[in-house]
């Protein structure tokens, strides 16, 4: 997905480093993704999921908090109610592009700020948390032999996640002083609560107070043995097809209606896997499959091959094709399956044996009902007259263009 690199001024009006991913398509909506403590906008489970959401058609601004990761500022001077506010500046930032933000994902304490600040963020209509404690205080524990110390001389330098950060006093105030029961009670927003029960940093007990202080709608999704910063792709892919899934309840999108020339819109294909074949599909913002090839020609075998969408279109087509006859003939077909497959073979009337191969297409038509065998054959005729297999046996014209991508970044 297309990405760009931008900032824009945070709650002190220093620059906090941002990255906006854009679907290939139209954009029709966007989404506000707050990261973990201490964490960065390039963290990895971000990343996937902002890029799997960008090819759904949701556009994803994720930032830098102050302070940290290439933002601008000082992370002694920073506290949860500034996290908030940087959230409620990134919105700001989005409305001045015409991108008001209708959805908000936080990760971990990310998923506290999301929560406290929907109250600012009336465009919002679904709030998404990932491993989100109910209490921000939770974050203590990371720096807890230090509580003494910064509580004596007012700040302390902690070492979390391999890096030093200074915490203030007035840091551990705010996040012991700031209680979400009556931000999330008051929500007025679809909330998503995603969590995993074996999560060793944010327990499962956390998202059930969230859960049972939220009014409906609200929905909880098991994050099964994720680890609390869903480092693994898998993980972060299954949060954000679920994510996708549950925002189009609530979030408008509709797609635009479809180009000049394509009655059907544009589908578009994104690679999964540089190292590997598999692609993402998606058709619209509702429809997602994935393609691949087989471990024996170097794919993970997680979809189906290309020739086997092929065969997949040929084999919806016919069964389409020969309902649609039978029900307007109000035929007795009670249900009808078709087995597809491919091969390549010789044309022997092309030139010598061997020489040139065609594709064929072997369909095998199942027919059940109270049909005679007048109207049996009759379908078998139809099957033939479905119009993927009229385009297969014509000739196609696929035109090929190459589009420019200066400015974006992937």
């Amino acid at each position: 997905m297309p990405t760009e690199r931008i900032s824009f001024p945070g709650h002190a009006g220093l620059n906090l480093a941002a990255r906006l991913d854009l679907p290939e398509g139209p954009v029709l909506a966007t989404a506000l993704f707050a990261h973990y403590f201490t964490g960065s906008k390039d963290n990895a489970a971000a990343r996937r999921i902002s890029s799997r959401l960008a090819a759904m058609g949701i556009a994803v601004l994720r930032f830098d908090f102050t302070g940290l990761g290439q933002s601008c500022g000082d992370f002694a001077d920073t506290s949860f109610t500034t996290n908030v506010q940087d959230l409620v500046a990134a919105a700001a930032y989005l409305r001045s592009r015409d991108m008001e933000p209708s959805l908000l994902i936080g990760h971990s304490l990310g998923g506290a700020a999301v929560l406290r600040a929907k109250e600012s963020l009336p465009s919002v209509k679904g709030v998404v948390t990932l491993g989100t404690p109910s209490d921000p205080g939770h974050v203590a524990h990371h720096f807890e032999k230090a509580l003494p110390e910064i509580k004596e001389k007012g700040q302390a330098e902690v070492c979390l996640g391999g890096r030093p950060f200074v915490i203030s006093k007035e840091f551990v105030d705010d996040i012991c002083g700031t209680h979400l029961k009556e931000a999330v009670s008051n929500l007025d927003a679809a909330l998503l609560i995603m969590h995993a029960p074996l999560d060793a940093t944010v327990s499962i007990d956390n998202a059930a107070e969230i859960f049972s202080m939220a009014k409906h709608p609200k929905s909880f999704v098991t994050l099964d043995d994720a680890d609390h910063l869903i480092t693994r792709a898998s993980d972060a892919e299954y949060a954000a097809e679920v994510i996708s899934a549950w925002a189009a309840r609530y979030v408008d999108l509709t797609p635009p209606a479809p180009p000049p020339g394509a009655p059907e819109g544009v589908l578009r294909v994104t690679e999964a896997d540089p190292t590997g074949f598999m692609q993402h599909i998606q058709s619209g913002p509702h429809h997602h499959t994935i393609a691949d090839e087989p471990l024996a020609y170097g794919g993970t075998n997680k979809g189906m091959t290309p020739y086997g969408f092929v065969s997949a279109g040929l084999g919806a087509c016919t069964a389409m094709t020969v309902r649609m006859y039978a029900r307007r003939k109000n035929w007795p077909l009670d249900d009808v399956s078709v087995e597809v497959s491919h091969n390549k073979v010789h044309a022997h009337d092309a030139g010598p044996e061997g020489s040139t191969k065609l594709d064929q297409f072997t369909r095998t038509l199942h027919l059940s009902g109270a049909l005679d065998e007048e109207q049996r054959a009759r379908l078998l005729e139809i099957a033939d007259k479905c119009p993927v297999h009229r385009t297969l046996e014509a000739s196609a014209d696929v035109v090929t263009e190459l589009k420019d991508s200066a400015g974006f970044e992937d």
